[in-house]
């Protein structure tokens, strides 16, 4: 039975209205305060709707309503007066009432109002990022809702613990207990900092001497003594990072608490179980990718808020004029854009404009939402950049980290070279990504007719000429993507996006309260993700990883194309929870070498590890593209976010799969058979 609280201090006129409302079904509380309706408020947690007077005595209605905000901010709050003025009507409303009624009000019209109010309190609860709570049942309870779910964390807690207190593998003791010998037979070959080992030295003295992890002691003489850790101790931690990789990718994947909170949990469990200082961890959190996401976040704020991004949308999307041109023309050409271009950066130049298109094109069709038009622009979007990472070496960092393997050994190819080998795979994966899209969704479409052309010269035109903050914009834009490709080896891509935001402010573009309106939890997700690939890296958990997985092959895996096979697929998956370059730098140095004893020629091997790592399609720790759409998916209006991190999983595992069938069979098996190495 719907619960209603109604607060009024005419008693004739609140006990009428109470009994009316328990006539038509309804629960109520009535209350001739609003002291007592906060109190009431703070106890009871199943009060639907709450209807208050505006002119109460001691606490006005305006002075009730914002308190009830402060603590229930999803409560959907009614004001119902006889003292209706435009200021008091605009005060309410500045405090987030859903509906301002004046006295005597038609009970019918009254009833609407209520039932309008309970049908948008579920998406005022997702938008304050509170949990819907169902109750009847142990299963229910478990179960829970996005961003609560108690079963979810159980076993999550369960698994970490078990695979904490889990035997120490043998296989794991002999990579951290080998000494280094400079031979392509050592275990620990592809270990994080081989290359700065000294000879002799195993991983686990390494690790614990120079992340400072070791125990000191003081003797009678006050001479302070340092013990490394041992093998034993070494992969305890090893072990700790396999299980917050196991507990973080579940809670992800399936919104058991929120995003944000998850990502604090990385760094909370790798404070308190020491697998780094907590200066380590610190810095880990704070890497140069995480500065560039937070920076082209903001920037992107300032593009969309000039009308800037109308223009380049133009420029991009002017062919789409109907679905199958969106899908089959502008996601390949997007796709080879992103084998040159910072992908990371285009996904946020268009993102803005794709959600006015969105938005424009539901409205005019008069319905509140398309689910499947969103998932399908989105996810199309982010997948298609996400493949242009093989096109060539400066697609990203990770195919700079393969050159720079493959160089150790003396077989680096040229841009030319790799461009060959690599751009046929990015128009033909744009189509299969395209073609997805339109067989799962274009009978699911509630938009029938849709021309993106057309939506986004009309939302250009909308705005007018360019004026000077837009040019001012469209400078400093410039500037950034030309310090981008000409300096990011000295700068990274972090620091000219921080002068660009800079800039902006200066000119007056972008104000703080600009900036601190993006989404940080997607940033702290991205922080804590880079701080996760950097325990698996210098813990040694991701080489007994990768070790494992390479160990498990059959015959026919361990040379020529099977390896290829083999070697893309543990990189696609890896990818998926650790970033790319880091996944390159942990998995190339096993691979490499593994392609010259079998006789296979390195380049297939390098190229199969650095393209699969561009295939983190399911979650949105994988890669800078997935994180920066997702923080972008939400409606302008409602604020309700378009795409969940379970569309990016579902959509995303299809996606993974026809990745790898495309590079075998396209790539592996066709055009590569004909180039040779």
């Amino acid at each position: 039975m719907p619960k209603v609280l109604l607060v009024d201090d005419e008693d004739k006129f609140r006990i009428s209205l109470a009994r009316r409302l328990n006539m038509r079904g309804y629960e109520t509380i009535d209350l001739d305060n609003g002291e007592d309706a906060v109190r009431v408020i703070r106890k009871e947690a199943e009060i639907d709707v709450v209807i208050l007077d505006r002119k109460m005595p001691r606490t006005s209605g305006e002075q009730t309503l914002r308190e009830i905000k402060g603590f229930r901010p999803e409560l959907q709050v009614i004001m119902l007066t006889g003292h209706a003025s435009m200021e008091s009507a605009m005060e309410t409303g500045r405090l987030d009432a859903y509906a301002y009624i004046e006295k005597p009000c038609d009970l019918d019209r009254l009833l609407e109002v209520i039932e309008n109010a309970r049908a948008e309190k579920a998406q005022v609860m997702a938008r304050h990022e509170i949990p819907v709570v169902e109750k009847g049942s142990v299963k229910k309870w478990l179960i829970g809702s996005h961003n609560s779910r108690p079963g979810v964390i159980i076993l999550g807690l369960l698994l970490f613990t078990l695979i904490t207190l889990m035997p120490v593998p043998q296989r794991m003791l002999t990579i951290l207990s080998s000494p280094k010998t400079g031979a392509l037979t050592d275990p620990h070959l592809g270990y994080a900092g081989y290359r700065s080992m000294a000879d002799g030295e195993n991983v686990a003295a390494y690790y614990s001497r120079v992340y400072k992890l070791g125990v000191t002691t003081i003797d009678t003489d006050g001479q302070k003594t340092t013990r490394l850790f041992t093998p034993e101790r070494a992969a305890q931690k090893a072990k700790v990072v396999l299980g917050i990789l196991v507990i973080a990718a579940l809670f992800w994947a399936t919104g058991a608490v929120p995003v944000g909170i998850t990502a604090l949990l990385v760094g909370v469990i790798m404070y308190f179980l020491g697998v780094l200082r907590p200066d380590d961890i610190a810095k880990a959190y704070a890497k140069d990718a995480v500065i560039f996401i937070f920076g082209v976040l903001a920037m992107s704020a300032a593009i969309s808020k000039t009308g800037l991004d109308r223009r380049i949308g133009l420029l991009l999307l002017g062919p789409a004029k109907n679905l199958p041109l969106l899908l089959f023309l502008f996601l390949p050409l997007m796709g080879i854009a992103c084998s040159f271009i910072s992908e990371h950066a285009l996904i946020a130049f268009i993102m803005p404009l794709l959600i006015v298109v969105y938005v424009s094109s539901v409205r005019a069709a008069g319905i509140r939402q398309d689910k499947a038009l969103a998932v399908m622009f989105i996810l199309s979007l982010c997948f298609a950049a996400n493949c242009g990472g093989p096109g060539s070496p400066a697609a990203g960092g990770r195919n700079a980290v393969m050159l720079g393997i493959l160089a150790d050994y003396g077989m680096a190819p040229t841009f030319g070279q790799w461009v060959k080998y690599g751009l046929p795979f990015v128009p033909v994966m744009a189509l299969v990504i395209g073609a997805y899209f339109f067989l799962m969704f274009r009978r699911k479409l509630l938009v029938k007719k849709l021309n993106v052309s057309f939506l986004v010269r009309q939302a250009a035109d909308k705005i007018g000429p360019m004026n000077r903050k837009e040019y001012i914009t469209a400078v400093i834009l410039v500037l950034l993507i030309l310090l981008w490709i000409t300096s990011s080896d000295k700068y990274g891509m972090g620091g000219p996006v921080i002068l660009s935001i800079v800039l902006l402010n200066i000119f007056r573009i972008l104000r703080w309260r600009d900036i601190a309106g993006i989404p940080w939890d997607v940033v702290a997700l991205y922080a804590s993700a880079c701080a996760l690939g950097k325990g698996l890296a210098v813990s040694g958990a991701a080489l007994y990883l990768a070790d494992s997985f390479v160990n498990i092959l059959p015959e026919f895996f361990r040379s020529g194309e099977g390896l290829a096979m083999a070697v893309s697929v543990f990189t696609g998956l890896t990818t998926n929870f650790m970033s790319d370059g880091a996944t390159v730098s942990a998995i190339g140095p096993i691979t490499i070498p593994m392609a010259t004893i079998s006789g296979t020629h390195p380049w297939m091997i390098g190229f199969a590890t650095a393209f699969a790592s561009s295939f983190a399609h399911m979650l949105i720790i994988g890669t800078p593209n997935n994180a920066i759409a997702y923080a972008m998916a939400k409606d302008p209006i409602t604020g309700e976010q378009l795409v969940t991190l379970g569309d990016f999983l579902k959509h995303g595992a299809v996606i993974l799969f026809l990745s790898f069938a495309v590079l075998w069979l396209w790539g592996f098996f066709g055009y590569w058979s004909y180039l040779g190495f």
